[in-house]
């Protein structure tokens, strides 16, 4: 094996319990998002609306967990891991 292409190769770090934990909070609450949102469906408005307003269907407790989780998936977890790995 040639040592350049042993040089390349990226070395496979195991993460620490806390990365794990930091990086499945995201999936986990939207996961907890649609679980509600099957659980509890009466609370998505979105079949028959009857004179709603456009915020009133944006604005949904299930559809907010799942905007949350994302966001945190997104933009706050990665922060946190490379905080973590240091």
């Amino acid at each position: 094996m040639s040592t350049q292409l042993v040089s390349e190769r990226t070395a496979v770090r195991r993460r620490s319990a806390r990365a794990r934990a930091v990086s499945a909070l995201g999936p986990a609450t939207m996961l907890a998002g649609v679980a509600w949102a099957f659980l509890q469906p009466y609370r998505l408005t979105l079949l028959h609306p009857h004179g709603q307003s456009f915020w009133w269907l944006v604005v949904e407790p299930p559809l907010l967990v799942l905007a949350v989780g994302l966001l945190f998936h997104f933009v706050v977890a990665p922060g946190v891991l490379e905080d973590l790995e240091e």
